[in-house]
């Protein structure tokens, strides 16, 4: 049977994807990764755990932080002083002329995450590394490690980089935050243990840029979202 890695934030998308992903090739075949780069929370961090005890697969954790303590221009990070913006993604792009990178975006992220991943699945004798970026987050280059061009060669490298032996998967990459969400919905995702707000509090801030768009995302769906208290 094929041994799949999931990268899993403990965010909506990653823990969709690893519902998914379990549901095809079982529990026993999987192993979550969780990676702290240096947010300035580890809220996520907490429920992807808690998403891995839950689907009963293998979860492993690494600290990669120290390859951004150069950075202090992300407001996502330890290290920055900058303030996380309140507004939407699409308010954002349309300030840039409707292309540009997101201050929120973190220095080639995802490459180093898939690099790692694609080191520790050989390890774990994976064969599948399943990574859960969407078309929102690609839109006007706003993350360019989400984009589909990105995907793919990425899937070329790491293919390459380990002689065949595994195969990068990013099911999600044409589909949106409102797809995503129905696609939990029918599988069953226990959303109030996910987490998507930049700032780490008590409750989502409902300001940030991932909290408008998950919020939205319940809202297409004809629900409302479990962490939103009206």
């Amino acid at each position: 049977m094929t041994k799949a890695l999931v990268l899993a934030s403990g965010g909506l998308d990653s823990t969709v994807l690893l519902a998914k992903v379990v549901k095809e090739y079982g529990c026993e075949n999987v192993t979550a990764l969780n990676i702290f780069y240096g947010q300035k929370h580890k809220k996520e961090a907490e429920f992807a755990k808690y998403q891995a005890e839950r689907y009963g697969v293998n979860y492993i954790t690494a600290d990669l932080s120290s390859v951004f303590k150069f950075s202090n221009n992300c407001p996502l990070l330890e290290g920055s002083d900058k303030e996380i913006p309140e507004k939407s993604y699409a308010e954002q792009l349309k300030e840039m002329g409707g292309q540009g990178t997101v201050s929120t975006y973190v220095p080639f992220r995802n490459g180093l995450f898939l690099s790692y991943a694609a080191a520790i699945a050989i390890q774990f004798g994976a064969s599948k590394i399943f990574y859960g970026a969407h078309s929102d987050d690609a839109a006007g280059s706003a993350y360019p490690d989400c984009s589909g061009s990105f995907i793919e060669n990425m899937a070329k490298a790491i293919y390459e980089g380990t002689g065949g032996e595994v195969s990068l998967e990013a099911p999600f990459w044409n589909l949106t935050k409102k797809d995503i969400v129905k696609m939990g919905l029918d599988l069953g995702v226990d959303f109030a243990h996910t987490w998507s707000c930049y700032k780490g509090k008590e409750e989502p801030c409902r300001r940030c840029a991932t909290c408008i768009d998950r919020e939205r995302a319940f809202e297409l769906n004809g629900t409302q979202d479990p962490l939103i208290r009206r």
